[in-house]
């Protein structure tokens, strides 16, 4: 990406964010290509991290979300015991305006250019058709169609191990997993979420919803009745009688407004990167709320992505996604051992395996 602002600089080499080991700014002028590739960590190996395509208000702000995200997936595929490292993509523009083949090919080329140090898929914005198509640039592709030798939606894996880890925090708080009578809240209901709400309703807990877009609410009302909706997110997180509260939309959820309004006992979505600032942790931790590391029960996706390089198999894909429950229990139980946060006991256990890789 050429004319690179001051911004961008300052962003990339003096951020909180740092120690990364490669930041890749790409532009191709023909398609309108505007991206940002950054690796985090291969200590236990490639990097594995989904495509954001977003319209970012500018550079900065897309390089800050590509180093965020990227340092969270190394975090996440360790702790969910994978030879991968951490690594992330973004898309500067709106995807409903500007997302085209030729960008999607272009895309595809940068990333085979790193040889394979990035592996990537689906995120926020980019859906399997669109894997389909930088695959055919760049093998090193993952969330691509059944038809194309891919896994398909990786949200349906994402949703159940949110589920698992809202069961493991349930049986933490309330010393029973199920969820039956539970009030849950979810705030999202697009890809992730109305899945999760299938299996909240499965267990017999309460739904209460809400989604910016009219169509995704619609889709969970038309199937589930009984499913309440929230005005917005607001209103949704200050329902009485709340138990468990979901984020499942886009990162910075929890910040210091909603910690102090929050009536849920349990906070676990599947959004990325729900802590807003250092300390919330704390703060959550400080007003008895427990918090369910996102990074920890939102993997379901990247353990099916990540298993579609060596011949998706769904049965064996489910079977470590279900460790989910147990690998939350052990934050917990660390948590309390140490005297932290859960969120810090997860960074802990992650930042000991990835130096023991390097060790190795």
């Amino acid at each position: 990406m050429t004319d690179v602002t001051d911004g961008v600089l300052h962003t990339l080499f003096h951020s909180e964010l740092g120690g990364h080991e490669q930041v890749v700014l790409c532009q191709d002028r023909a398609s309108g290509l505007k991206a940002v590739i950054a690796i985090h960590s291969t200590a236990l190996g490639p990097a594995l991290g989904g495509t954001r395509f977003y319209a970012y208000a500018s550079e900065e702000d897309a390089v800050r979300d590509a180093l965020n995200l990227s340092r969270g997936m190394s975090y996440k595929n360790a702790m969910a015991g994978l030879e991968h490292g951490g690594g992330k993509a973004v898309i500067i523009g709106d995807p409903d305006t500007i997302k085209s083949e030729e960008l999607l090919l272009a895309y595809g080329r940068f990333v085979a250019s790193l040889g394979g140090r990035y592996v990537t898929a689906c995120d926020v914005g980019t859906y399997v058709a669109d894997m389909d198509v930088v695959a055919r640039e760049c093998s090193w592709t993952t969330g691509r169609s059944p038809e194309n030798g891919g896994a398909g939606d990786s949200s349906v894996l994402t949703a159940f191990g949110v589920f698992q880890g809202m069961r493991a925090s349930a049986e933490h708080m309330w010393g029973d997993p199920a969820l039956r009578g539970r009030k849950v809240g979810v705030a999202g209901v697009g890809k992730v979420g109305h899945y999760l709400v299938e299996h909240l309703i499965e267990d017999g807990a309460e739904v209460v919803i809400t989604d910016v877009r009219e169509e995704s609410v619609r889709r969970i009302t038309d199937r589930f009745p009984q499913v309440t909706v929230a005005e917005d997110t607001d209103a949704l997180i200050r329902t009485e009688g709340l138990d468990v509260y979901a984020p499942c939309a886009l990162g910075g959820a929890l910040d210091d407004g909603t910690v102090a309004v929050l009536t849920a006992k349990v906070v676990c979505g599947a959004a990325n990167n729900q802590l807003a600032h250092p300390g919330v942790e704390k703060d959550l931790a400080d007003r008895g709320i427990l918090y369910a590391p996102d990074y920890v029960v939102n993997a379901g996706g990247v353990i099916q992505v990540a298993d579609e390089l060596h011949g998706f198999d769904f049965d064996r894909c489910k079977a470590k996604a279900t460790k989910i429950f147990d690998t939350t229990l052990e934050i917990f139980a660390r948590a309390k051992t140490d005297g932290i946060p859960p969120a810090a006991a997860a960074d802990r256990i992650a930042e000991q395996r990835m130096a023991e890789a390097r060790r190795g």
